[in-house]
């Protein structure tokens, strides 16, 4: 199972929660199943969140594959300028 790292103002909507255990395939299958542990975070992620899986960052890589070992770092949406 990935280890998932639910980071700054986003942990608030996870009750608190610092990590989690999620077993998924894919970016949208974690992120699907961290909205279903924790709805209050659901609003969020349907807008947007970036993630850093094993070190590298993404933003809209809904197919990227999570690998079973991988380190998942979930963040608000970056903002460009």
């Amino acid at each position: 199972m990935a280890h998932v790292k639910i980071m700054g103002p986003l942990r608030v909507m996870a009750g608190g929660v610092e990590a989690v255990e999620i077993d998924a395939r894919t970016v949208h299958g974690l992120l699907a199943a961290l909205s279903a542990r924790f709805p209050d975070l659901a609003p969020v992620i349907e807008d947007g969140v970036a993630l850093a899986i094993d070190g590298e960052i993404f933003q809209d890589a809904l197919l990227h594959p999570i690998k079973p070992d991988s380190d998942v770092h979930v963040l608000p949406m970056f903002a460009g300028g």
